[in-house]
C-alpha cells in the first residue's frame, strides 16, 4: 500500500521493506462501529464490486477464494504483484485483502481469505459472503511492490518464503518471475498440508517450489526458510510476527541481500510504557498498558473508537487530542496535522510521562 511504512537502514546497504498491513485474508481489523452503507450505487469514490465466483483452496475448509466483477461490468483498473484492496463490506466493516489472481486480467479482482472465528468479524463476514453480494473499493494499492532483477533491481536472483496464508501476495510474484524467466525459489510453509490454501497452483511451479508442514518437519528455523540465500538475492516473504522476526535477525548483518516483507498483522508495541487516557463525550477514564496500543485498550473498553490497518497507514483512526502530548509512532501524518493536535490511536502514544485526553 503507498502509505504503508518503509525501513531502510542508514548504517548499511540491506534494504528492508516493512509493510505493515494485514492483509490477504490475514488479521487486520477494521472497524465494526461503522455503520452499514445505503443500498444503490457505490458511494462515493469507491468501485462498486460484485462477488461471482466462490470455491474452497484449502482443504481444511477454512480458506474462500473470492472473485469480484465490477457491477457495471467495466474493466477494473490493473495492479501489480504485491497489490491489495480495501474491501468495504455490508456491515460497513473495512478489511485488507491481498490480490492473488493475474495482474494481467481486467476483468475481475481475486483474493483468498481464511476464516478466523475470534479475528474481529471480519474475516467470517467475508468468507460466508454469498454469490451475487456487492462490495467496494476505492481500487488496487501496493507497498509490497516486487523489483524484479534486471528490471529496476541489482540482485541477481529472488527468494520467495510463504507461511500459510501470506502465499496470496506471492502468488503474482512468482507467475512474473516465471514469465520473465528471473532465478528464483520459494519455500512454502505452515501447519499442515491441509491448511495450504493454492497447493495446486504453487505444485504447477514443480522443483522451483518446496513445500514443508510443521507436522511433518517440525517449525523451519530463519535458516531453512532462506536455503542458500546468496549475494545479490532479493527476499519477498509474507507470513506470521515470528516467521518474519526470525528472517530479520537471521539478516540483519547482511549487507548484500535485500528483505522485502510483508505482515499479517501490526508490529508489537516496542518501548512502550502505561499511561492513561480520558474519552472527552463520555468522561471514561481508560488505562493503556505498556504492551498495549492505544486502539487496543479503547476497544477493550467498548470505546466506540473507528480503525481499519491498525498499523498506521490508513488514517481511518485519526482522531483530534483535546490534551496531552503525543508520542507520534506513524508515518502518515504531517508535521502541519500533528501541531493541529491529530493523532492515529493504532500505533501512536502519549509521550513519556503525559496523559490524553480524546475528542471520542
Amino acid at each position: 500500500m503507498t502509505a504503508r511504512s518503509q525501513e531502510r537502514p542508514r548504517t548499511r546497504s540491506i534494504m528492508v521493506r516493512v509493510a505493515g498491513v494485514a492483509i490477504g485474508g490475514m488479521l487486520s481489523a477494521a472497524s465494526a462501529l461503522r455503520r452499514p452503507r445505503p443500498p444503490g450505487g457505490a458511494p462515493h469514490g469507491l468501485i462498486a464490486l460484485t462477488v461471482t465466483r466462490r470455491r474452497i483452496v484449502a482443504r481444511d475448509q477454512d480458506v474462500v477464494e473470492l472473485t469480484l466483477t465490477a457491477t457495471d461490468g467495466s474493466a477494473l483498473p490493473e495492479w501489480y504483484p504485491g497489490a491489495h484492496i480495501d474491501l468495504h463490506l455490508p456491515s460497513g466493516r473495512i478489511r485488507q485483502y491481498s490480490l492473488c489472481g493475474d495482474p494481467r486480467s481486467r476483468d475481475g479482482y481475486r483474493i483468498a481469505v481464511r476464516r478466523i472465528p475470534d479475528g474481529g468479524g471480519g474475516s467470517v463476514e467475508v468468507h460466508d459472503l454469498p454469490l451475487g453480494t456487492q462490495v467496494h473499493t476505492h481500487g488496487p494499492r501496493n507497498a509490497f511492490p516486487l523489483t524484479v532483477p534486471g528490471f529496476g533491481s541489482p540482485t541477481r536472483r529472488l527468494r520467495f518464503i510463504a507461511g500459510g496464508i501470506g502465499i496470496t501476495p506471492i502468488l503474482p510474484m512468482l507467475q512474473r518471475a516465471q514469465q520473465l524467466g528471473i532465478d528464483w525459489s520459494m519455500i512454502y510453509a505452515g501447519r499442515s498440508a491441509d491448511s495450504l490454501p493454492f497447493l495446486d497452483e504453487v505444485g504447477a511451479f514443480g522443483d522451483a517450489v518446496v513445500v514443508r508442514t510443521d507436522d511433518r518437519n517440525g517449525t523451519p528455523g530463519a535458516a531453512e526458510l532462506l536455503g542458500d540465500c546468496a549475494a545479490g538475492t532479493a527476499v519477498y516473504a509474507c507470513g506470521p510476527a515470528p516467521m518474519l522476526t526470525a528472517l530479520r535477525a537471521a539478516l540483519a548483518g547482511r549487507d548484500d541481500v535485500e528483505l522485502h516483507f510483508e505482515r499479517f498483522a501490526a508490529a508489537p508495541v516496542v518501548d512502550g510504557h502505561p499511561f492513561d487516557v480520558t474519552v472527552a463525550s463520555s468522561g471514561q477514564t481508560v488505562a493503556v498498558g505498556a504492551d498495549e496500543t492505544l486502539l487496543a485498550a479503547l476497544r477493550r473498553n467498548a470505546v466506540a473508537a473507528p480503525y481499519s490497518c491498525q498499523q498506521g497507514f490508513c488514517g481511518t483512526c485519526r482522531t483530534q487530542v483535546l490534551a496531552g502530548e503525543v508520542d507520534h509512532r506513524d508515518t502518515l501524518l504531517s508535521e502541519p496535522e500533528r501541531a493541529a493536535r491529530q493523532m492515529l490511536t493504532c500505533v501512536s502514544r502519549a509521550a513519556r510521562g503525559s496523559a490524553l485526553t480524546l475528542d471520542l
